[in-house]
């Protein structure tokens, strides 16, 4: 599976780690930055994440900073892009059965490294279900198309 990851400077140490995790399991990244911990803004990652799973050039997406939600935010503004902050193994895996995330953002400040390295590894072993679930999603993917004019 093709995945990129982004965070923040609070987030990069996580990023890095998520990054091998997702590597030795066999998986392409591609790391959209940040590259240090000097301070910048986590919408510019976002966008460059959230645009690469919007026009399918990955299959799914991980952002991180110090909370997740203002990546998840930032994410969501992307046609195509179904994002949420997840805190747990069952959120995370509600979020692929139910919801069919493709962008999992996640918290550096509030969860151990290894509850989220666990909390990834569910995520991208879970399948969606489809079912009644498509056609919630599909009604989602209605609402973005007559609310929203472009990515």
């Amino acid at each position: 599976m093709r995945f990129v990851i982004g965070s923040d400077h609070r987030g990069f140490h996580l990023k890095e780690k998520l990054t091998a995790l997702l590597q030795s399991k066999g998986h392409e990244v591609e790391d959209v930055g940040t590259c240090s911990q000097e301070a910048v803004d986590y919408p510019d990652f976002a966008v460059v994440a959230a645009s690469k799973v919007s026009e399918g050039e990955a299959d799914r997406g991980i952002l991180i900073c110090g909370t997740g939600i203002g990546m998840a935010i930032t994410a969501n503004k992307f046609k195509g892009v179904r994002a949420a902050t997840c805190t747990d193994e069952v959120t995370a895996e509600i979020s692929r059965r139910h919801n069919n995330l493709n962008m999992l953002c996640l918290s550096a400040d509030m969860l151990s490294p290894r509850i989220v390295e666990r909390m990834v590894e569910v995520w991208v072993e879970t399948e969606f279900e489809g079912g009644r679930h498509q056609r919630r999603i599909d009604k989602i993917t209605q609402a973005e198309a007559s609310n929203c004019s472009s990515s």
